[in-house]
């Protein structure tokens, strides 16, 4: 599978395509491949490190099952610089929410498919990324979100 690491201020990124799809995105790597989806993903990724994209717009593909496609495809709706909870999605999908947080922390694509801005109900919690919550704070700092609790 082609994939690409990109450096970013949160860490270098690992960018993998799979017949013409981003399915997963990963901290650290080596990656050195070069496609034509993978250069846009790059040059995206690229600009929203620096402050210059709010919104991907890139072919992904979520493996998992429906409720995980289901949760992704919620927190993809999450414009740049705003948070939900986890009781949000859960609400949005007649789900448990525990079962939501479950379905952020298996999230395939993060950065990308944007599961740092989802908070827990009492404010921010835990982050699946390479450094945890820090990096998750770094993330909605730079997206200038409020309204969540450190």
């Amino acid at each position: 599978m082609p994939n690409l690491t990109i450096p970013t201020q949160f860490g270098p990124l690992t960018l993998h395509d799979e017949d013409g799809a981003i399915v997963r995105v990963e901290w650290d790597g080596d990656g050195r491949d070069e496609t034509a989806l993978l250069s846009e993903a790059a040059r995206q990724l690229r600009a929203y490190d620096l402050g210059e994209l709010e919104a991907f717009d890139l072919p992904l593909r979520v493996a998992g099952s429906d409720f995980q496609r289901a949760v992704c495809d919620q927190m993809s709706a999450i414009p740049f610089g705003d948070t939900v909870t986890y009781g949000d999605i859960a609400k949005a999908l007649g789900a448990p929410a525990q079962a939501v947080g479950s379905a952020c922390g298996g999230n395939p694509i993060p950065v990308i498919i944007p599961c740092h801005r989802v908070m827990g109900a009492k404010g921010l919690t835990g982050f699946s990324g390479k450094g945890g919550v820090e990096t998750k704070v770094a993330l909605l700092r730079h997206e200038g979100a409020g309204g969540f609790l450190i």
